[in-house]
């Protein structure tokens, strides 16, 4: 490879050819050295023997001692003087006698080892010494050398090996990991879902299984079995819920593509012909299925074909809520009518469902509804999007409105007009609305001191129990003032039970979570009062609060420490008092799960956190259960175990992965090396992946990968084979990752120094570290690149043009911001404020500098037309600033109707190809030359054509 030296360049050309691997060499060499080893020693003893026997012969057949000396000691003959034929000690004719041997006493060696004229008692025996000191140490080096060989395995086969993420160097040799296999998901671990279910009488421990080999098509299935641990009947039999995994209804036949059992079992909601819309939201036909009858009846009997938007069960199992058109209707079970709750949902009004940027950036998900648990009411979000901006989707290739043109406008693109907030223009406005099943009527609890409607964000709704009440959490535009609220739905009256100003804290801000838990009062149980669970900062890290009672504001400290809670709480044991949560205690690139009471003592973990490991977990409906998923660094496995909360032990592994194990095997898998570097007086987390058959005495290119989002992290102990894996073991290149500030679980001051100015600190971060890197002995400094995805994206051209070209020659942004302006209010405002009160925090975020991004040798950007979340506009806006400044060292790749994931029509495996075959030929040298471009002379030209065949 170009900048390389030819020694290196011959020696990772040899790495391609079909030679014998370098484990089969070194199984060679072992062999022959303890072959070799063996036999001077065996000599030694051999000659030894021989002269014993010699002796022996000359006692019995030789009655002059002939053969020993004047003592009776065995002595050795001499090699004659060169030219001269040596008479044998065992031939009868031989004229010569042993004399001169006779005077050189215990002299074993002499002769062809010692020069002529060398003799006397005193060196003959500190020769023999020195021989037998030299023998001994040649069989111990043997035996050494045989102990590490059986010790290491070295005989089996590197396939035969299991993979060792811990590994610094490679041993054996096996496949290379391929872009197909990447790409096909080759290497993706096996996941089985678990779906825990609480049983109508409240039994943990339940899982729903669909689809299930030999089993009916929906069941449930107690995780015990028939009978647990001493044979007793105590687990639930398995329940069928459907038998078939089709329906007929009206003559056609229907396959469920989504199953909504009813919490007691007896009915279960189906949804088929699902249609997208968002990330999270879809279109479907619903129906009611009679578990006894096995027959089927449509969600509304009136309007069978409507496309509805989301349905959920009561608590009772006596109704489903739905959103269909924008409006909210109730169907009751006891009836066949459906009544309509909401009538005035359309275009800019929703009821029960999220906009745009609500399902995107607020609740991850398709519902904006939520029962109370006694199924008196419901509460529901009215969004209002008049105000917000319209933002066009061009789409030339495909029609997902699924409506056909008139004849004649079948040639013209169908446009989707989005009604997108971007930084600092309209917000949709929301309402916190209820309904009273009962009474039939709709209403709202105005609560004092609340934000303005145009600076609200309302991002969860917690209901305690069956109380009558709601916990709601609301944030300010920019979201760094919290406020929670305590809402009485029977007396219709609210109150804000706590407020924080977190910019004035720490400068920060407040992350939208979904994981606030409501903890009913048990007074017999240690609990007297209600309250509720939440994310709290305690001593720059995330941790976790119980507030109680419930309109306290100042939180039970369950956590602390120089570590971060994450998806926290997982689940609570109401009977024992128990939280259960994951955290990076053990590492801050790990995740274990713990549990701790309720009054913050006896912190015990449920995973080995002795041991490195990325846990996830998912509990059972009671927290008896949980399903544990390993997600490395090893080969990813999956069991279920009980939890401190149920005393009978219970253990099964449902997944082990071992066809990928297998897999691993016979690979060669890039080295990880995890370390930290010190920038600025922030540790932050590095792994570097380096190629099988590392050498230190070669130059490595270096390609960094990142995301860098505010709050993300990418370096952690998964285990992963992806792109990077590939660009390692298979291209052979150094692939280096590092979290800067700004991402995850490193502590809020690291994360929130960049409030205000993405970009500047993270790419001075990558910069440093770059540094780092190419003064290593084993890098190329002249070829050093960088890519990333959406944030990612962003973050390789700030990077480039915050280096310009001084130690980053390269770069590859796929899908990238390139002006935060244009990006979606709730997200960009959280972490920049808005562009009215930070306007140069914004200019200075913007990809602006050309002149810095023209000293880089050159960079590609990627982007899907259709992307309905970075619009292609921030690429079209930084082609438009390079345009206007002359700059034209880069490529573009633009994707017809691909959105932010870039898949229409094999898009995505265009994506990693052109990643690919763009950094081999960057690393190659070949973008080298782009301005000022002068012809080759023909001849030239020829002559360098002739030179590139020969060297195919």
């Amino acid at each position: 490879m170009a900048g390389h030296e030819d020694s290196t360049h011959g020696e990772e050309a040899a790495q391609l050819l079909p030679l014998p691997t370098d484990q089969q060499q070194a199984s060679r060499r072992a062999s022959e050295d303890s072959l070799s080893s063996a036999s001077t020693t065996s000599l030694v003893f051999e000659r030894i023997g021989e002269r014993v026997e010699a002796a022996e012969d000359g006692h019995n057949h030789n009655g002059n001692g002939k053969g020993l000396n004047g003592h009776g000691n065995m002595v050795t003959p001499k090699f004659p003087p060169r030219g001269e034929s040596m008479t044998y000690a065992d031939d009868e004719h031989a004229s010569g006698s042993y004399e001169e041997e006779e005077k050189e006493e215990d002299d074993l060696e002499s002769g062809p080892f010692l020069t002529k004229g060398v003799t006397g008692k005193t060196v003959d025996k500190k020769l023999r010494r020195l021989i037998w000191v030299v023998g001994g140490i040649f069989v111990g080096a043997w035996v050494v050398a045989l102990i590490l060989f059986l010790a290491r395995q070295s005989y089996r086969h590197s396939s035969e090996i299991p993979h060792d993420p811990t590994a610094t160097s490679t041993r054996g040799s096996g496949k290379q990991i391929t872009l197909d296999q990447v790409m096909g998901g080759a290497w993706r671990a096996n996941k089985q879902g678990i779906s825990w279910i609480e049983g109508a009488n409240g039994e943990d421990g339940l899982l729903l299984e669909q689809g299930v080999a030999g089993k009916d098509y929906l069941v449930v299935e107690d995780i015990r079995g028939s009978k647990d641990k001493e044979g007793n009947a105590a687990a639930m039999a398995t329940k069928t819920l459907m038998k078939q995994s089709s329906f007929e209804y009206n003559g056609n036949r229907l396959t469920p593509s989504r199953v909504f059992p009813s919490k007691n079992l007896k009915k279960v909601l189906l949804a088929t012909g699902v249609q997208s819309n968002w990330r999270h939201s879809f279109y479907a036909k619903y129906f009611i299925f009679d578990v006894e009858t096995q027959t089927v009846d449509a969600l509304d009997p009136a309007n069978p074909d409507g496309r509805i938007q989301l349905a959920s069960w009561s608590p009772q199992s006596d109704a489903v809520v739905f959103t269909r058109d924008n409006n909210l209707f109730l169907r009751k079970l006891s009836s066949k009518t459906v009544t309509q709750i909401t009538t005035d949902g359309g275009p800019d009004l929703f009821y029960g469902v999220p906009d745009w940027v609500y399902e995107e950036e607020v609740f991850a998900g398709n519902s904006a509804t939520w029962w109370a648990e006694d199924g008196k009411y419901v509460a529901f979000l009215r969004t209002n999007e008049s105000e917000v901006p319209e933002y066009p989707i061009q789409y030339f290739l495909s029609r997902p409105s699924g409506i056909i043109p008139d004849p004649g406008l079948e040639n013209y693109p169908e446009v989707r007009e989005i009604k997108y907030p971007k930084a600092g223009a309209p917000n949709p406005t929301v309402d916190l609305q209820f309904y009273d099943v009962a009474k039939g009527d709709i209403f709202e609890v105005k609560v004092s001191g609340g934000f303005p409607p145009d600076d609200l964000l309302i991002t969860e709704v917690i209901w305690a129990g069956a109380t009558g009440k709601a916990i709601i959490r609301e944030t300010n535009r920019e979201s760094d003032i919290l406020r929670v609220v305590l809402i009485d739905v029977e007396l219709r009256t609210g109150k804000t039970v706590r407020n924080f100003d977190v910019s004035e804290f720490d400068g920060g801000w407040f992350e939208v979570s979904q994981n606030t838990r409501y903890v009913p009062a048990d007074p017999a149980n240690g609990r007297p009062y209600d309250g509720y669970i939440d994310t709290v900062i305690n001593n720059n890290y995330d941790h976790l609060g119980y507030f109680t009672p419930i309109d306290n504001p100042v939180p039970v400290l369950l956590t602390s420490g120089n570590w971060e809670v994450a998806s926290a709480p997982s689940a609570v044991d109401l009977k024992k008092n128990l939280v259960y949560f994951v955290s990076t205690k053990a590492s801050s690139i790990q995740r274990q799960v713990y549990s701790v009471k309720l009054d913050g003592t006896d912190l015990q973990a449920l995973t080995d956190d002795t041991t490195e490991g990325y846990y996830g977990v998912s509990f059972s409906s009671g927290a008896g259960y949980a399903l544990i998923n390993y997600d490395g660094p090893n080969i990813p496995w999956q069991k279920v175990i009980n939890t401190p909360s149920n005393p009978d032990h219970y253990e099964d592994i449902i997944e082990e992965n071992s066809a990928l194990a297998d897999m691993a095997k016979k690979h060669e898998l890039p080295i990880k090396i995890y370390s930290t570097v010190n920038v600025d007086g922030f540790d932050l987390n590095v792994v570097e992946r380096r190629p099988p058959h590392f050498s230190e005495k070669k130059k490595y290119p270096v390609l960094f990968q990142l995301y860098g989002g505010p709050v993300s992290q990418t370096v952690n102990k998964q285990f992963s084979v992806d792109f990077q894996s590939y660009a390692a073991a298979n291209l052979g290149y150094i692939v280096v990752t590092v979290d800067g500030r700004g991402t995850g679980f490193i502590g809020r001051k690291a994360r929130t120094i960049i409030r205000g100015n993405l970009g500047y600190y993270e790419a001075h971060d990558q910069i440093e570290t770059a540094k780092i890197w190419a003064a290593k002995k084993y890098v190329d400094a002249s070829r050093i690149a960088i890519w990333g995805w959406s944030y990612g994206g962003f973050m390789t051209l700030k990077t480039l043009e915050q280096d310009a070209g001084e130690t980053f020659q390269y770069g590859m942004a796929v899908a990238p911001v390139t002006d935060w302006r244009f990006y979606d209010s709730v997200y960009t405002e959280r972490y920049m404020h808005t562009p009215q009160h930070n306007p140069g925090g914004y200019d200075n975020s913007t990809i602006s500098n050309m002149t810095a991004l023209s000293q880089n040798v050159r960079f590609l950007v990627m982007h899907g037309i259709a992307d309905d979340n970075v619009h292609m506009q921030s690429t079209l806006t930084l082609l438009d600033r390079l345009d206007l400044a002359g700059v034209e060292n880069y490529d573009v790749h633009v994707f017809p109707d691909s959105d932010h994931g870039i898949y229409f029509h094999n898009a995505n495996r265009i994506v990693y190809d052109k990643l690919s075959n763009w950094l081999i030929n960057a690393f190659n040298g070949e973008w080298l030359r782009t301005a000022n471009a002068v012809p080759l002379q023909i001849d030239a030209a020829s002559k360098r054509r002739d030179v590139k065949i020969s060297n195919l």
